[in-house]
This record gives C-alpha cells, structure tokens and sequence, in this order.
C-alpha cells in the first residue's frame, strides 16, 4: 500500500476516563469508517490535562501498559483493521510513573511503547512533579501500514527528537500534544507561540524528510485553553491538513509513501550529514575556550 490514510482524533476532556474511552472509541470507529488506517489520540486522551497542579491524588490516574486501556484497545484495532497510538499516563512502579504512548498495530499486537524524554515545568504544566523522563530512546515501529515513530509534547521543541526517530526509519511522526494559551499571556503572546509551535514542527518534516502529524488537545480546563489546530504536513513543511483552535475533530490526511521515498532520494539530508562533526550535540553546552 503506497498511499494511506491517517486520522488526528482532536478531542477534549470528558467527565471521567470511562466516557473520556468510550468517546475515544466511538471517534475511532468514525475515523475508520472514513478510511483511515493510522489513528493517533491527543496526549493524555483518558483523562483531564491533570498537570494543571500538583496534586498526589492524581497519581491514581495512572495505569500499566499494557493493562485493561491497551487490551480494549487492541480488541478495536484487530476489529477495524487499524493502527492506534494512544496516549497514556502510564504506572510503571510505586513513585515511577511516565508519559507514554502505545502503539497497537492492526492485528492488535501491542508493538511498543514510547515514554516521553523531554518533560517541562512551566506555571500550568506542572509535569515534572508527575513524570519521569523516558528511558526507551527513540524508536520506530513497522506496521501493517508503514513505519513510524512517535514523540511527545515537549518533545516537539528539540529537532533531536525527530531526527533519531527518523534515523530510525520513521516515515510517518506522530506527535500528541497538549499546548494551549494561558489567559494572562494570550493576548500578548499567543500568535507567536502558536507560530512558533507550528513551525518548529514543520521544519522536523523537513530536514528529516518524512510526514509529521501533531494532534492537540482543544478546549478550556481550568484557566488553560488548549489551541486545538493539529496538523499533517509532509516531507516539504507544507500543511495538508489543519483543525480549527475550538471545536472537536477527526483529522484526516493522505500520506503516499512511494512519493516520499522518491523525495528523499533527491533530498538526500541522511547522505549528507556530517555525523563526524556532532560529537558537541552529547554535551549540555559547549564552552568556547
């Protein structure tokens, strides 16, 4: 198959993990329906933005992958003949939680798992408190569909991110996201953060030479209102699809992955890269003598 399709289910917080599921399930089965043959949620799709605060009982959101999500899940996947990333709070110990994403392929085995490396502190994001980094790396995964790779939220601001999933093979990066505008900084900032965002995700897709779909969270929790306008852009940074900043949606995009490798044989960046020359990339800063 040269051509797919995939689906960025945009959705909102729902009023406990049990709808916030069944919801989740019910926009699969619509995006399937629609043909698509890879879905990927937004981050943290079972439950409200908790990292709002700091608070231990939230903690109880957590839950094992695999465990009762990804096997419920799988039953969906093998059903419709589809692949899913799902974005989880994922308990892996006593005290050692992460921020994970599973990918379920479309027989319903559960391929893998990505924990999220990079994890921000900033006044409404409060998710060093909850999460630990990752400590699987960067990885992509072959699928019934194509391979692909997965980075989380924080994860999008750091090119190395998407390059090492790349480097992997990765011909499709998904990216779930929860970002959105704080009251007391949108007026005066929120353009440029949005274009900020958005364009340092466009530019993954193109040193990398490969798709790149974000999928965002949309609506208000508490004081945060998440910007929704996930996107699909392809190997050349230009958008293919778009959802708007306020309303729920399924997103859907064509990626033809025959177009992309004929693409990367002109625009050969992998041929090119000086891997001789990036040994200062491993260090936190480099001190001019």
């Amino acid at each position: 198959m040269n051509t797919i399709r995939i689906a960025c289910l945009q959705s909102r917080a729902l009023g406990s993990s049990a709808e916030a599921l069944a919801h989740t399930e019910t926009l699969i089965r619509a995006a399937a329906a629609k043909g698509a043959n890879i879905l990927c949620t937004q981050e943290l799709f079972p439950t409200p933005y908790f990292c709002r605060t700091q608070d231990p009982g939230f903690f109880d959101l957590a839950e094992p992958i695999p465990g009762a999500t990804t096997e419920h899940f799988a039953g969906v996947a093998r059903e419709l003949g589809v692949v899913l990333i799902l974005s989880l709070f994922e308990r892996r110990a006593p005290g050692l939680y992460h921020n994970t994403a599973a990918v379920i392929d479309a027989d319903g085995r559960l391929l893998g798992k990505y924990r999220k490396m990079h994890i921000p502190q900033d006044p409404g994001f409060e998710e060093k408190f909850y999460f630990t980094p990752g400590d699987l790396g960067f990885r992509a995964w072959d699928t019934a569909f194509g391979r692909i790779g997965v980075i989380i939220c924080w994860d999008q601001w750091y090119p190395e991110s998407a390059r090492l999933t790349a480097l992997h093979g990765a011909e499709i990066i998904f990216c779930p996201t929860a970002i959105g505008w704080l009251p007391e900084e949108k007026a005066a900032l929120g353009q440029a953060q949005h274009h900020a965002w958005r364009t340092v995700q466009q530019g993954h897709a193109v040193a990398n030479g490969c798709y790149y779909a974000a999928v965002n969270r949309v609506g208000l929790e508490g004081e945060t209102e998440f910007w929704g306008q996930s996107f699909v852009a392809d190997y050349t940074g230009q958008l293919l699809a778009e959802a708007d900043s306020a309303h729920e949606e399924i997103l859907l995009a064509d990626c033809d992955l025959q177009v992309l490798e004929t693409h990367r044989r002109m625009w050969p960046f992998f041929r090119d890269r000086r891997i001789d020359a990036f040994a200062g990339l491993q260090q936190r800063f480099l001190e001019t003598p």
